[in-house]
């Protein structure tokens, strides 16, 4: 015979069935609960705060206990990609910058060793242009100096000419002694030479002053041909031989014996 117990908690008891299973040890039958659930309240309510401090317990546990790798690695992969980018741009940024002050460093380059031939091209004409006017005032120079030279030589050449024609004083005496003595008979050249040089003058004076006398001596062998006629009676190559005695060229001589019509 059995009999229903309330039990300890108020809840109440499964029926146990009569039989005994083959094991021999008795079990209770699992029946279905079909009361409302207003009225299995009693039971559910502790059931259900009983899961969700379960639920919310885990949840906290499951928030201190997380795995820190799993957590850093979850945490850092947004910060680790964020530094590949910002090392990327810098990188990038870095050879652009670099790029610019190589191409400023070789821009600049490029303008100072253009400038530098510019200025030694400058430098290369203008010391050619400076030689080349130094060439042009040397060679004016020496042309003028030349010139002047020339000038001066020419000049010292005139004086010195007129000098000698002007003559010493000694040389002026013989000359108006010659011409004395062609006013008073006929000469030939070298017979008025020597005519001088009895009266003393130097031979260069004696020569200098018949040089300068104007005189024709096919005249002078003429007059003296007919002087010597004058005196006393000659032939005609006798009186050529004593003209050419007399200094007469063999021509002069020839000349005057025949203005005589000998």
């Amino acid at each position: 015979m059995s009999h229903n117990h309330p039990s300890p908690h108020g809840y109440p008891q499964d029926p146990i069935t009569g039989g005994t299973p083959p094991n021999g040890k008795a079990t209770r039958a699992v029946t279905r609960d079909t009361r409302p659930w207003y009225k299995k309240k009693r039971a559910i309510l502790p059931a259900g705060v009983l899961a969700l401090s379960i639920v919310t317990g885990v949840a906290g546990c499951g928030g201190g206990d997380t795995d820190p790798t799993a957590a850093t690695s979850s945490s850092s992969a947004t910060p680790s990609a964020t530094e590949d980018v910002q090392l990327s741009e810098a990188t990038a940024s870095a050879e652009d910058e670099a790029a610019q002050e190589a191409e400023a460093s070789a821009s600049a380059e490029a303008e100072a060793s253009e400038k530098a031939e510019a200025e030694a091209k400058a430098a290369e004409e203008a010391e050619a242009s400076q030689k080349a006017e130094q060439d042009a005032e040397a060679e004016e120079e020496a042309r003028a100096a030349e010139e002047a030279a020339a000038e001066a030589e020419a000049q010292a050449a005139a004086e010195a000419e007129a000098e000698a024609e002007r003559g010493s004083l000694s040389q002026q005496n013989a000359l108006r002694s010659a011409e004395d003595y062609l006013d008073y008979t006929a000469f030939s050249r070298t017979g008025l030479i020597g005519q001088l040089e009895f009266e003393e003058y130097s031979t260069a004076d004696a020569t200098w002053a018949v040089d300068r006398v104007t005189v024709d001596w096919n005249e002078q062998a003429a007059k003296s041909a007919a002087n010597y006629l004058d005196y006393t009676a000659f032939s005609r190559a006798g009186l050529i031989d004593q003209l050419i005695f007399e200094g007469f060229t063999a021509e002069q001589a020839q000349y005057g014996v025949s203005q005589t019509g000998l």
